[in-house]
């Protein structure tokens, strides 16, 4: 029976993939135009989210908002967990009408159709090259100013084991919130962990269903500026992994 599900879960994971290649190379010469220019940047925003609801649509995912928040005028600073490749697109859907960028790990420069994309548009964080991470630290302050909010998985990966536990965070986006004084949106992923799971385990757990998301309260300007970065780190993990506990997914 595990490995019938198994299977099952590979049928799926190969559909996913071929809907996501697929779109993105219909979408892709949009998003290229849009990004030729830094004034047309912004028009790729709505794209995005047109591809992202065109995934979800077809991949057979609905998403229940379990909790909602009132978001203030952006920009803002947006973490959550981060368990599946899922969390990425299914954010444009959580939040069509706040165009933000994303902070990620330079490693996807490596996927050819990725590199444009998310180099033009999103900011690779190169962690293992200091003038670089500084680098990237100004440019995401640029976005601020210029009216982006700016999404960071602040565990700074998928962690390899016991999902969804949650991989201590790195303090580089409260860095970023406290410097630029920008509110955070805290946001918990209850079910991606399950519903994808990393393409390497060719018969892990993937296939369409609900995605349950938790939004929390905002963190403001002003509670930020009555902590530290290591705890303003440790309140917002405790935030995130609330959900998780109460439903018995996380120690």
């Amino acid at each position: 029976m595990k490995q019938f599900l198994g299977v099952l879960s590979l049928c799926y994971k190969l559909y996913v993939g071929l809907i996501f290649v697929a779109t993105l190379l219909f979408f892709y010469p949009f998003i290229y135009i849009t990004l030729s220019r830094v004034s047309w940047r912004k028009w790729s925003f709505p794209i995005n989210v047109v591809w992202s609801f065109t995934v979800r649509i077809l991949a057979l995912i609905w998403v229940h908002r379990i909790r909602k928040v009132k978001l203030p005028k952006g920009p803002y600073l947006i973490v959550s967990n981060h368990t599946s490749y899922f969390d990425i697109f299914i954010m444009y859907s959580l939040l069509p009408r706040h165009r933000f960028l994303f902070m990620g790990k330079s490693e996807i420069l490596s996927y050819p159709l990725m590199k444009t994309f998310f180099k033009r548009l999103n900011i690779p964080v190169y962690r293992k090259d200091r003038i670089k991470s500084a680098k990237s630290f100004i440019q995401a302050k640029n976005a601020i100013k210029e009216g982006w909010s700016i999404v960071i998985f602040p565990e700074g990966g998928i962690p390899d084991d016991d999902l969804p536990q949650m991989a201590p965070f790195k303090e580089g986006a409260f860095k970023l919130s406290k410097n630029a004084r920008i509110p955070i949106v805290p946001i918990t992923f209850l079910d991606h962990h399950h519903m994808f799971s990393d393409p390497d385990q060719v018969l892990g757990y993937a296939h369409p269903g609900i995605s349950r998301v938790y939004m929390h309260d905002i963190v403001s300007v002003e509670k930020q500026n009555g902590m530290s970065e290591t705890e303003l780190s440790d309140y917002v993990f405790d935030v995130l992994a609330g959900p998780l506990r109460q439903r018995g997914l996380m120690k």
